[in-house]
């Protein structure tokens, strides 16, 4: 689905494609294709680029074509709790400006809103890239930021009951934090690339926010990822640790039980025993086997075994 905007303190949206204008295309169809294609004359190779769900930050140039491919987040349609990152690029040639994304997102639609509450315009290509990693790395901390409530949520809940299901949700969050990291490194460079090429008409205040936004991006998920390690580092100690008390505990019980069925089993016998004929033999064995296994139970506290 492609849709047209115009910046006109902020970004507008317009029924037809007029010259000057963004072209957003999200999940593009054949028929999106087909205008990408035919009336814009985009390169094959940019398209297939864009629709490479594995393919790196970076800049590439046909004659007088320009891709730039970003890496933006998102939240997973297959996982809760889950987010990874996917391909964005924006392409350019003179005045055409043309994003393509293969996955919806949120960040559009609130890049969008942010433009016209801040009255922004377009002044140019570069700055427009600047803006959109801008606000991708915005999303990037909002994200970091429910993945932190998550894990805490999480720890909270397996200090009751550690459950498979908890561990492995703490795991798909560590491999988002891995996607971010990378993702987050690549936008880093690429905007470092941006300054090179494009150093004479960028925004240096915008080129500012965006390479500290980018660089406390990267220290949360640093962090966040080092939480996380410890965290399960912790997790595993600790289940660990249960299955130890557990084991020890069911050690305790058959220590306990093992003499006193031992004596029940030399009176099971099908021999002559010592005292069988004796009055109230069986009460006498059945309390000496209490006491026996009391003693034991006893001595086991002591030694703090249990």
């Amino acid at each position: 689905m492609r849709k047209f905007y115009t910046s006109e303190n902020g970004y507008v949206e317009k029924p037809e494609w007029e010259p000057e204008c963004w072209i957003n295309v999200e999940c593009p169809d054949e028929e999106d294709f087909t205008f990408l294609r035919s009336e814009l004359g985009i390169p094959e190779s940019f398209l297939e680029s864009a629709a490479d769900m594995d393919e790196r930050p970076r800049f590439d140039r046909e004659d007088d074509w320009l891709l730039t491919i970003l890496r933006i987040p998102r939240r997973s349609n297959s996982e809760p709790d889950c987010y990874d990152t996917v391909t964005f690029a924006i392409i350019t040639k003179g005045e055409l400006l043309v994003t393509i994304s293969h996955n919806r997102t949120e960040m559009i639609t609130d890049f969008i809103e942010h433009s016209r509450k801040r009255h922004i315009m377009e002044v140019n290509k570069p700055d427009f890239i600047l803006r959109m990693i801008f606000s991708a790395t915005y999303w990037y901390l909002n994200y970091l930021k429910e993945i932190n409530h998550t894990v805490d949520r999480s720890v909270t809940e397996l200090r009751d009951s550690v459950r498979n299901e908890d561990l492995y949700n703490l795991m798909q969050l560590q491999k988002s934090l891995v996607y971010f990291n990378t993702a987050l490194r690549g936008n880093t460079t690429l905007v470092t690339r941006i300054n090179k090429m494009f150093s004479e008409d960028c925004d240096p205040d915008l080129l500012d926010d965006v390479n500290i936004e980018l660089q406390q991006a990267q220290n949360t998920v640093n962090v966040y990822i080092e939480i996380l390690d410890s965290t399960m580092d912790t997790l595993t100690s600790v289940i660990s640790n249960n299955v130890n008390e557990i084991m020890k505990k069911m050690t305790s019980v058959s220590i306990i039980l093992m003499l006193p069925t031992l004596i029940a089993s030399f009176y099971g016998m099908n021999v002559a025993v010592a005292y069988g004929t004796t009055p109230g033999a069986f009460w006498k064995i059945i309390i000496f086997c209490v006491l026996l296994a009391l003693l034991i139970f006893l001595w086991l506290r002591k030694i703090r075994w249990i």
